[in-house]
C-alpha cells in the first residue's frame, strides 16, 4: 500500500506499515444484515484513477428506491454518522425520525454520568491520549502554529464544553464567503430557535464574584454597559427551564423537563463549576441528555471506541468506512461498515484530517481543492488573573472561590469585534493550570519571549506563584477572548519529516491570525487589579502558538467547488453522498461560542433530507441554489405538546417562549455593593443578549 494512504491511529500517528486498508475483515452487520467486503482498491502514487462508482458519485445523491438502485446490495446502514458531537447527534436523531437506519461511529468511549472525571487530575478519564492508555474527554492537538482543545467520547464536545450557547452577531451571516448564496440570518433563524429548545437554552440566573469582577473590568474600559449574563444549556430547576413546569432544589431529580416524557430524568444544577470536566450530576444539557438519547430510542446504533481510518465509495454507489478499535489500534481487527450515505461530523480536526488523507490517497479524488482553507480559531485568546487568599481578603474581606457557578456565566464586549467571558473549573480541577504562566506583556515590536522574561525578572515572586497549581481553580479567573475578525489558517498534511501525514497549518486568507490580542491583555490586567492579584497568559502565547477551544472551518460552504468544499445543503462537492455538518462547516469567525451555530446548521441540513424512499428535494450540484422548505419527518421523536417538539416552518413557527429567556437571578456574589451589581446585571442581561443576536431570542 502506498505510504501516503496509510491510515492514522487514534492519536493521529500513522499506522504500522503492515496495516492495510484494502480487503479488510467484514464486521458482523447489525440487525442480521450481511455486509460484503467493499471494493476499496489501492490507488497508485501518481494520478490515481477514480475509484469504482466515481461516475455515479458525481451525480447528486438520490434517495428514493435505494434498494432497487443498489441492485439489492445489503448495506449495514442507510446512513453512517462519523462522530457524535453536536452535528453528529443532530443528524442521528433527525434521520432516524425520517425512517433511515443510522449507525454512529465514535472514536471515544461512552461515559455514564458517574464515570466522568471528578477533577482534571483524574487523567485516565479526563485526558485523551490513546497511545498512553488515556481515553478521557479532553483532546489537545498541536498543529504547529496553533494548539487546539476539543472533546472526546460519546457526546463529543458537549461532554467538556462550557455549555454557552450564543447566536452570533450579524457579521457572521454577512461574511463574504457565503453571503451571496442566501439570507443566512433569515434562513437559519428557525433552526437556531429549534436548537435552543433542544439544548434547553436560558440565561444563567446567578451573578458570581467572577461576573462582578468582569463587569468592573468592563467599566474601566468604558464598556460597562456591554455586560450581560450568558445563555447556557443547563437545568437549574428554578421554574425557568423548558416550559417552566418542573421545579427542583439544587441536586434534586425531576422527570424529563424538556421532551414530554421522551427524555431522561434530570437533576438541578448545584453550580459546582465542574461543567468542563464532565457534569456528573445530570444538570448539564449534554447531547447524551437530548439528541443522542432520543436518537437511540428511535433506533440509532452507536459504536463507541471505533476509530475511522478510511472512507471511500464502493462499487455500488454507496460507501465503505474502514475502522479500528480505538483501544486496540495495532492488534484489533480492521472492520468495515457500509452505508448508502455518510455524514461527517468528527469535529473540525477529525473531519479535516480524514478528508485530507482520503483526497491525497485518491480515495475521494474529487474533493475540492479548497479543503483546509478558511480554517478558523475564532480569533481567540485564553488569558487569566490569579490572586491569593491573603491578597483577596485584604481587598474584599472574603476568601477567593471562583469555582462557584456554571462554567461561563456572563460576557462583555470591549469593542464591536471582541467578546470576553469569565471561565471556571470546579474545585480541585487544577491540572490545566499547568498551561498558565505570568502574563506575556502585549508588545508590537518587542519579542514576546523577551517581554515575558523582563516581566518575570521584575516580579520574581509573582512568576513563582504563577507556576503553582495549588487551589488554582479557586483563585483564578480565566478570560476567554473571541473576535469576529476576518482571519484564517489553511490546513494541509505534513509532507515529510517528523509527524509526516499529520495535520498542520499555515497562514490563510485575511489578516494574520493573531498570536496576541491587545484587548485580552488589557482585560486580564484589569481583572488582576480588581482581585488584587496578577495577570497571566497561556504558555502558547509565549511561543507564538495561540490556544483555541474553538477550531472551526476548513470545509466552508460555497456556491461552487471553486469557492467552497461543501454546497449550501452541506453535501461534499464531488462526492454528494457525503454530508459535512460539524464545526468544519462553520464558514466565518463567529466571535462567540460555536456550539449553537453547529447545532442550528445541522438542524437545517437534516431538515432538507427527504423521508426514506421519498424524492430528494435538494437540487443537483452544479445547479443554482434554491431555498427549500423543511421536510416534515414521518415519526418525530418528541411529542408535539412538548417544549422541545420539532417546530419548523412546515408547522408554523411559534415565537420562543419569552419566559425561557428571562430567568430570575440568584445571588452568589460577595457582600456589600455586589447586590447592586446583581440587580443591574439582571435588568440588562436580556436586552443585551437579544441585541447581539439576529432576532432569535
Amino acid at each position: 500500500m502506498p505510504r501516503d494512504s496509510h491510515a492514522t491511529t487514534p492519536d493521529g500517528h500513522e499506522a504500522p506499515g503492515d496495516s492495510h486498508a484494502t480487503t479488510p475483515h467484514r464486521h458482523d452487520a447489525p440487525h442480521g444484515s450481511h455486509a460484503t467486503t467493499p471494493d476499496a482498491r489501492e490507488a497508485p502514487h501518481d494520478g490515481p484513477a477514480p475509484p469504482p462508482g466515481a461516475e455515479a458519485a458525481s451525480r447528486p445523491a438520490q434517495l428514493p428506491d435505494e434498494d432497487a438502485e443498489s441492485g439489492g446490495y445489503d448495506y449495514d446502514y442507510d446512513v453512517l454518522v462519523i462522530g457524535s458531537g453536536f452535528g453528529g447527534a443532530v443528524s442521528a436523531l433527525r434521520l432516524t425520525e425520517k425512517g433511515y437506519r443510522v449507525g454512529v461511529l465514535e472514536a471515544g468511549r461512552r461515559f455514564a454520568r458517574h464515570e466522568l472525571p471528578r477533577t482534571s487530575w483524574d487523567v485516565k478519564n479526563y485526558l485523551w491520549a490513546p497511545a498512553l492508555g488515556l481515553f478521557g474527554i479532553q483532546r489537545i492537538h498541536l498543529l504547529g502554529n496553533v494548539m487546539v482543545l476539543a472533546g472526546a467520547g460519546v457526546g463529543g464536545g458537549s461532554l467538556n464544553y462550557a455549555n454557552t450557547l450564543y447566536v452570533p452577531p450579524r457579521a457572521f451571516f454577512e461574511d463574504p464567503q457565503w453571503k451571496e448564496i442566501t439570507d443566512w440570518a433569515g434562513e437559519l433563524e428557525p433552526y437556531y430557535a429549534q436548537a435552543q429548545r433542544m439544548l434547553g437554552v436560558r440565561l444563567n440566573p446567578t451573578v458570581t464574584p467572577s461576573d462582578v469582577h468582569l463587569k468592573n473590568a468592563a467599566e474601566a474600559m468604558g464598556a460597562g454597559d456591554s455586560f450581560h449574563l450568558a445563555p447556557v444549556g443547563v437545568y437549574f430547576g428554578d421554574g425557568e427551564d423548558g416550559d417552566g413546569s418542573r421545579r427542583a432544589e439544587p441536586g434534586a431529580e425531576v422527570p424529563d423537563p424538556y421532551f414530554g416524557g421522551a427524555g431522561p430524568a434530570r437533576r438541578a444544577c448545584t453550580e459546582c463549576g465542574e461543567c468542563m470536566t464532565g457534569c456528573r450530576h445530570g444538570a448539564k444539557n449534554t447531547l447524551n441528555e437530548n439528541y443522542l438519547h432520543l436518537a437511540e430510542r428511535n433506533g440509532a446504533v452507536i459504536h463507541p471506541l471505533t476509530t475511522v481510518r478510511t472512507l471511500t465509495e464502493d462499487s455500488r454507489g454507496g460507501f465503505a468506512v474502514g475502522t479500528l478499535p480505538t483501544d486496540k489500534p495495532r492488534k484489533g481487527a480492521h472492520r468495515v461498515y457500509t452505508a448508502r450515505h455518510v455524514v461527517l461530523a468528527a469535529g473540525t480536526y477529525g473531519t479535516q484530517t480524514l478528508l485530507h488523507r482520503m483526497r491525497d490517497s485518491g480515495l475521494l479524488p474529487r474533493t475540492s481543492a479548497r479543503l483546509g482553507t478558511l480554517t478558523r480559531t475564532n480569533s481567540e485568546a485564553l488569558v487569566g488573573a490569579q490572586t491569593t487568599p491573603r491578597r483577596y481578603r485584604a481587598a474584599h474581606g472574603a476568601e477567593p472561590d471562583f469555582t462557584r457557578g456554571v462554567a461561563i456565566t456572563s460576557s462583555i464586549h470591549p469593542d464591536a469585534n471582541t467578546h470576553v467571558e469569565p471561565v471556571r473549573y470546579g474545585r480541585g480541577s487544577n491540572a490545566m493550570g499547568g498551561l498558565t504562566i505570568l502574563q506575556v506583556p502585549y508588545a508590537e515590536k518587542l519579542p514576546r519571549a523577551l517581554g515575558w522574561l523582563l516581566n518575570a525578572v521584575k516580579h520574581p515572586v509573582r512568576s513563582g506563584r504563577s507556576l503553582s497549581n495549588r487551589r488554582w481553580s479557586e483563585r483564578t479567573i480565566i478570560g476567554l477572548v473571541m473576535q469576529s475578525l476576518d482571519n484564517s489558517l489553511t490546513t494541509y498534511r505534513r509532507p515529510r519529516g517528523p509527524g509526516k501525514g499529520l495535520l498542520t497549518a499555515r497562514q490563510g486568507h485575511g489578516a494574520p491570525n493573531p498570536t496576541q490580542i491587545r484587548a485580552a491583555t488589557e482585560t486580564a490586567s484589569l481583572l488582576a487589579r480588581d482581585i488584587n492579584g496578577f495577570a497571566g497568559s497561556n504558555v502558547g502565547e509565549l511561543m507564538g502558538t495561540p490556544l483555541t477551544a474553538h477550531f472551526l472551518g476548513g470545509c466552508p460552504i460555497g456556491a461552487d467547488p471553486g469557492h467552497g468544499v461543501i454546497d449550501p445543503y452541506h453535501r461534499l462537492y464531488g462526492h454528494p453522498g457525503i454530508s459535512v455538518v460539524d464545526g468544519s462547516a462553520v464558514s466565518a469567525n463567529l466571535g462567540v461560542n460555536p456550539s449553537l451555530t453547529i447545532t442550528a446548521q445541522a438542524e437545517r441540513a437534516m431538515s432538507l433530507w427527504p423521508n426514506k424512499g421519498e424524492t430528494d428535494p435538494r437540487p443537483a450540484q452544479g445547479t443554482p441554489y434554491a431555498r427549500l422548505a423543511p421536510v416534515p419527518p414521518r415519526a418525530p421523536a418528541v411529542p408535539a405538546h412538548a417544549f422541545a417538539a420539532l417546530r419548523l416552518p412546515f408547522q408554523g413557527m411559534p415565537k420562543v417562549r419569552e419566559g425561557a429567556a428571562a430567568p430570575g437571578t440568584r445571588e452568589a456574589a460577595p457582600e456589600g455593593d455586589r447586590a447592586t451589581a446583581r440587580e443591574e446585571a439582571t435588568g440588562r442581561a436580556e436586552g443585551t443578549a437579544r441585541n447581539a443576536e439576529p432576532g432569535v431570542w
